[in-house]
């Protein structure tokens, strides 16, 4: 091989080379390193349809029609590019990967079309519309497309050993909490938002600073994982599988079909949720901006999850997956009911919030796990890996429900009559808004899932996908180790 080549594979190389989990590939790989695009995610969840209905003042385009229409049809699109990477992920075949490699693409993407989101021109209507939606899908259906895709297949194809991946969950879960439990639950309510208002350039300057961090920080994921079944099954020279089969694997297993059920019920709540933070925050609880009122419900959600770092694990282990996170939606269920019934009593609802946020934790910290847990009994019985593909219908679930979900949400607003706030004399004035639209916002904040969390503890009880997940890991491996003496 001539020097070039050999420096230029050298070069986007693994950092990793143990067959066994490093600290460092905890640390890096699986805590820090997915940190910058996952921030800049947890920021436009909460924030980006905040810069379109108060910033861009959109909410009354198409007569209140284009904030409902237009992230559902978005996400029509976003689906479709997600099933596309499902596939070229599994057809990917490198010595660094499957996945990984497109780690490594996301990376300037992420950080030119999160800018673009927020350049949005000081032009006619229909220009900034435009603007909107072809930034919109150019981040959501094209950039985070690939980063979430390549970045939610590190867990199950870092390894076999349930203990490592559990480990590796955690450690991936713990990123997500950081960036949206604290910094974008605590810090922005508090110090940032306060600051920045309703000022364009302020958001424009805020947003590039956050999109650009995510280059160095998705890197540091790339270099600093490993896909150790990726290299088990490249080593036995698995043929490639039809996609068609593929689609057919996953949609005939009911293990797969109950945790994509679970998975969608799950993102349909917590995103109507997201959603209405900080209109709940503004209107219901509190008043707008006040920097209290939403730090407040972020810290009260925090102790538990700084808590569930060391507790949800060993209880997992002890318990199984399955049953503590059945058991913890049960407690989810209730400590919304609590807070549905009392929407400004700030104590209760802080109650409440405690209450439902230790019944969140095993979602929040198992649940790639569990996932991969399906991947590898998918496996077991089909003889074949279906990673992206199965990967792929995941972020569809994902992408579909927040864009459903923000439609159904401004749909709601928009009804209800809500008014965005105004800069008068150089000041953020809120405007006030109806019972009408503070009953919209609670619901959507504190009820809707009260009746999600029933439902999934109900749906858990028929995913008992662990009880021999052992037994069939032994099976696959003896199958590979067949595979390869007959190779030789």
């Amino acid at each position: 091989m001539p020097q070039k080549n050999r420096m230029e594979r050298k070069a986007f190389h693994t950092r990793i080379n143990s067959q066994d989990v490093q600290p460092a590939e905890k640390w890096l790989g699986y805590l820090l390193g997915p940190a910058g695009a996952l921030l800049l995610n947890a920021v436009l969840a909460t924030y980006l349809n905040v810069y379109y209905t108060d910033v861009l003042k959109l909410t009354a385009v198409w007569g209140g029609a284009f904030l409902v229409v237009f992230p559902i049809v978005s996400k029509v699109i976003d689906a479709v590019t997600n099933v596309i990477m499902g596939y070229v992920i599994d057809r990917t075949h490198t010595a660094e990967g499957k996945a990984r490699p497109w780690l490594l693409a996301s990376a300037p993407l992420l950080t030119i079309t999160g800018i673009l989101l927020f350049i949005v021109p000081d032009a006619s209507e229909t220009v900034q519309v435009i603007w909107v939606m072809v930034s919109y899908n150019l981040y959501y259906s094209f950039a985070y497309t690939i980063f979430n895709m390549s970045h939610n297949l590190m867990v199950p194809l870092s390894t076999r050993d349930t203990t490592q991946r559990g480990g590796l969950s955690v450690f991936n879960q713990i990123a997500t909490i950081m960036m949206s439990g604290i910094l974008v639950a605590l810090v922005f309510p508090m110090v940032i938002m306060p600051r920045i208002g309703v000022d364009k350039s302020k958001w424009i300057t805020l947003m590039s600073i956050l999109s650009i961090l995510a280059l160095p920080l998705t890197l540091l994921e790339y270099y600093f994982t490993k896909e150790r079944v990726t290299e088990e099954t490249q080593a036995g020279k698995e043929a490639q599988v039809p996609f068609a089969k593929q689609l057919k694997a996953i949609f005939t297993d009911k293990y797969m079909l109950i945790i994509y059920a679970y998975f969608l019920i799950y993102t349909c709540g917590s995103s109507i949720k997201n959603l209405s933070l900080v209109y709940f925050c503004n209107y219901v609880l509190g008043t707008y901006n006040d920097g209290f009122t939403q730090t407040m419900l972020s810290v009260i959600g925090g102790i538990p999850m700084g808590i569930g770092i060391f507790a949800v694990w060993p209880l997992a282990k002890k318990f199984g997956k399955r049953n503590v996170t059945l058991a913890g939606f049960l407690l989810y269920a209730i400590g919304g009911a609590i807070c549905w019934m009392f929407p400004t009593n700030m104590t209760i609802m802080l109650v409440g919030q405690f209450i439902k946020n230790v019944g969140g934790l095993p979602c929040s910290y198992v649940f790639m796990a569990l996932f991969a847990d399906v991947l590898d009994h998918l496996e077991w019985k089909t003889g074949f890996r279906s990673d992206g593909i199965a990967m792929s219908v995941y972020n569809i679930i994902a992408v579909a429900m927040v864009g459903i979900c923000t439609g159904i949400f401004n749909g709601l607003l928009s009804s209800a009559g809500y008014l965005a706030p105004e800069i008068v004399d150089g000041v953020t004035v809120a405007a006030a808004q109806s019972e009408a639209v503070k009953s919209a916002i609670t619901f959507g904040f504190v009820g809707f899932e009260v009746f999600t969390g029933v439902i999934l503890a109900i749906l858990l009880i028929f995913l008992n996908v662990e009880k021999d997940i052992g037994k069939k890991q032994a099976e696959i491996r003896a199958r590979r180790e067949k595979t390869d003496g007959g190779a030789k």
